[in-house]
């Protein structure tokens, strides 16, 4: 498989669409590929929507139909005008910030939480030596957040889990540990979970080692 094919196969991967095979080998590439990875937390949404949309479909739908390229193509495109929204957001910020900057130097402004109602945690797993560091925002489609993780035991490949207060896990994010590198990693990621529906945060190996967690306030 091409690296551009392996590219186009976000979709169907997040999706689940994908055979044991391909699924296999798109995993390999989404170690190694930043854009891949950011892309399938964003479809978290959208296929939670879907699996929600499948066990309420009536049974006279095929059980085993799947979604369409042409479902795919739409669902790429709406992520795309997503990921492109929030850049100009970004943009608009990052020029507010500077206008503050430039008339009232000094002034500081502090929250406890980080701001726009974020809120970090952290904590270090005495056994496996990893820190961890997780902050939430809430959005209208979940949680959007951001994960920093200290540990010096790679290479290994990780993911972050959440697990929700009804038992159910979602995965938002994975990354590859560089060979015996502490220095932080950060990585970012989405939640179909709304922050009040999040117990726990996990972060494991692709193994399915534990490594830390970090309970939910």
């Amino acid at each position: 498989m091409r690296s551009l094919e392996r590219h186009r196969d976000v979709g169907a991967y997040a999706l689940g669409v994908l055979d044991e095979a391909e699924a296999f080998r798109f995993e390999d590439h989404l170690m190694e590929c930043p854009s891949c990875a950011v892309q399938v937390t964003e479809f978290g949404p959208a296929a939670r929507q879907l699996m929600l949309y499948r066990s309420a479909t009536p049974r006279l739908v095929n059980p085993l139909a799947k979604p369409g390229p042409r479902m795919l193509d739409r669902l790429l495109s709406q992520v795309a005008s997503r990921r492109r929204a929030g850049r100009r957001r970004m943009l608009l910020a990052l020029a507010a910030s500077v206008v503050l900057a430039v008339s009232a130097p000094a002034i500081a402004v502090m929250t406890e939480d980080g701001g726009d109602g974020a809120v970090s945690i952290a904590a270090t797993d005495e056994r496996s030596g990893v820190w961890a560091e997780v902050t939430t925002e809430e959005r209208a489609w979940g949680s959007l957040l951001e994960l920093k993780v200290k540990d010096g035991a790679g290479p290994r490949a990780c993911h972050l889990v959440v697990v929700g207060r009804d038992g159910s896990e979602e995965m938002v994010t994975s990354w590859s540990v560089p060979r015996h590198d502490a220095r932080p990693n950060t990585m970012p990621g989405g939640s179909a979970m709304h922050p009040e529906e999040i117990a726990r945060y996990e972060v494991r190996t692709s193994d399915g080692e534990h490594l830390v967690t970090l309970k939910a306030r």
